[in-house]
């Protein structure tokens, strides 16, 4: 009679032992779906649809090449981008760890990006355009911005300073204002010390030109900085985005209503803009 208990208890302890073994492993199962559900919508978590073909800036070469994070118009003359577009939004701002990749040349440019050796032996660095730091949210969206197409020299006090500054700064406002359109580049002209056998151009100013498309106060900054640093704020080089336009030679928001955009483009309004303090000055 002994036996036939131990033997029932034995039988049900066994029974409830895999029953928990069952419910422990389809909880590390779903846990492990979960997991890769989640890596596998990285880009779409926090990634609202890339819409800057709304608002792409004007050409002066045709050559404009379309990435899923950002878009640029190449200029093979300079071997620079003449403008890179993107947009930056509250929730793409992310303080994600990434590795750095290796620079790349950029496989979609029909005329050959220049290689990243052409940079350090000239005392540049390779300065971004669109900064990896507003690329973190992904992985993918990171190892874009080390195309080389996405690169001027820059010196290295230039690209961690000032230029570095108002990286920040534009952060800042997609976490405060919500969506940002941004374009930027290097001003191409002739003259412009060159580098390296595959001659790349080193502008002597660069430019940033944000929108803040709120139906309710639409708003825009422009920025042109001499290719040095300096300890200021990035509020000291704001103008009308207009003067950025005649040197260039972009129209930078064709998209937008010809009233709205004349408006914008012709007006300096710093003031509109919360601008934050740097440490450094």
């Amino acid at each position: 009679m002994k036996y036939r208990t131990y033997k029932k208890s034995y039988k049900i302890n066994l029974y409830l032992f895999l029953i928990v073994a069952l419910l422990v492993a389809f909880n590390y199962l779903y846990r492990q779906y979960k997991s890769r559900s989640t890596n596998n919508s990285e880009t779409t978590d926090y990634v609202i649809k890339k819409d800057t073909f709304d608002f792409l800036p004007t050409s002066t070469t045709g050559q404009i090449v379309h990435h899923k994070f950002f878009d640029l118009s190449y200029n093979e003359k300079y071997e620079n981008a003449e403008w890179v577009a993107y947009v930056l939004t509250k929730n793409q701002v992310s303080k994600a760890q990434r590795k750095r990749p290796y620079f790349i040349r950029d496989p979609k440019v029909k005329t050959r990006s220049a290689s990243y050796k052409n940079y350090y032996p000239y005392g540049y660095e390779k300065g971004h355009l669109v900064p990896a730091a507003d690329r973190r949210f992904s992985e993918e969206a990171f190892d874009e911005t080390f195309y080389t197409s996405n690169v001027s020299p820059m010196d290295h006090d230039f690209n961690a300073g000032i230029w570095n500054d108002l990286e920040k700064q534009v952060r800042y406002w997609a976490k405060r204002y919500g969506k940002l359109y941004i374009v930027a580049g290097g001003v191409l002209k002739p003259g412009l010390e060159r580098i390296s056998p595959e001659k790349i151009a080193v502008p002597d100013e660069f430019y940033k030109v944000i929108l803040d498309y709120n139906p309710k106060h639409p708003k825009m900054i422009g920025f042109l900085i001499k290719h040095h640093d300096t300890l200021v704020s990035p509020k000291i080089f704001t103008v009308p985005v207009d003067s950025i336009e005649k040197l260039t030679g972009i129209d930078f928001f064709p998209a937008l209503p010809d009233s709205l955009e004349n408006k914008l483009e012709s007006e300096n309004k710093p003031n509109e803009w919360k601008f934050i303090r740097f440490d450094r000055y």
